[in-house]
């Protein structure tokens, strides 16, 4: 027992209480906003904004810049998503769940590509490509920009590129030494599967009093 003990938190032994606490407290939001999400409440927004302007000043102090952008874009995306949600479409509805438009499955090819790129130019320039870790972290930044802009734009696809990225996020995040996190995204994978079978019931639901 104490051998896997240590295994999953001997690292936070070097790490100050603060640095610790604030882990934890931006894993709390983090999966508040993600079980907002699920639900389809606007407070998806505000909760996540915590926990990743949270995670951006840890990563930053960690030297993770993929996780690093990625948090900082979760929160750009953050204040976007939060415009749309609440825009409304006509005097009584606002944007409501919808698949994706093919313009749109375009847009996303085009952010994935353009994210590998964009991280491919950061980490060369920076000298970061010095574990396997960095090649990973580049995939998965791709995956959560393009999730993130979709759940911005309130379409069921996005919880097929958070399960995919989550799932990746798990053991990435275990070996990186940030078990919290790890147990964050592990939690984050099971409510993804669960939010996109509510939003599709939802659709479901539309669909059949149409």
């Amino acid at each position: 027992m104490n051998q896997v003990f240590d295994l999953l938190f001997s690292q936070y032994a070097t790490y100050t209480t603060l640095d610790i606490w604030l882990e934890i407290i931006a894993v709390i939001f983090g999966f508040l906003s993600v079980w907002f999400s699920k639900k389809n409440k606007i407070w998806v927004f505000p909760t996540g904004m915590i926990s990743t302007i949270i995670f951006v000043y840890l990563l930053l102090k960690w030297q993770l810049l993929g996780d690093m952008m990625i948090n900082g874009y979760y929160f750009i995306m953050s204040v976007y998503g939060w415009y749309i949600w609440t825009r409304s479409v006509d005097k009584t509805h606002v944007t409501p769940i919808s698949r994706t438009t093919t313009k749109e499955k375009k847009i996303s090819i085009y952010i994935f590509f353009g994210t590998l790129i964009f991280v491919y130019a950061v980490y060369t320039y920076f000298d970061k490509w010095n574990n396997w870790t960095a090649y990973v972290d580049t995939i998965t930044t791709a995956i959560f920009f393009v999730g993130m802009w979709l759940m911005a734009k309130r379409k069921i696809e996005n919880w097929i590129y958070w399960i995919i990225g989550d799932v990746i996020s798990v053991p990435l995040y275990l070996y990186k030494g940030f078990t919290f996190t790890s147990f964050q995204y592990l939690i984050f994978t099971f409510i993804a599967v669960s939010g996109y079978l509510a939003w599709k019931k939802n659709l479901d639901n539309k669909a059949a009093i149409l």
